[in-house]
């Protein structure tokens, strides 16, 4: 699995998990759906994205998106 693919997988992850807590703990756990849709749309736009950054540390093998 490349970088990107684990990005994405980890994005979702997020977005579904801060999603549940929102509806059943805090809807301030929103923010961090707002946040992660927002990092998204800049590493779309910019190519920086620290989670890849992160990712590549552990030793993921890289992708076309996030080289």
């Amino acid at each position: 699995m490349t970088v990107d693919r684990v990005v994405m997988v980890f994005a979702g992850v997020m977005i579904l998990l801060s999603l549940s807590l929102g509806n059943w703990v805090s809807e301030y756990w929103f923010l961090l759906t707002a946040f992660v849709g927002l990092n998204l749309i800049q590493s779309a736009f910019t190519g920086f994205c620290p989670a890849a950054m992160f990712f590549k540390l552990l030793g993921v093998k890289p992708g076309r998106a996030f080289s």
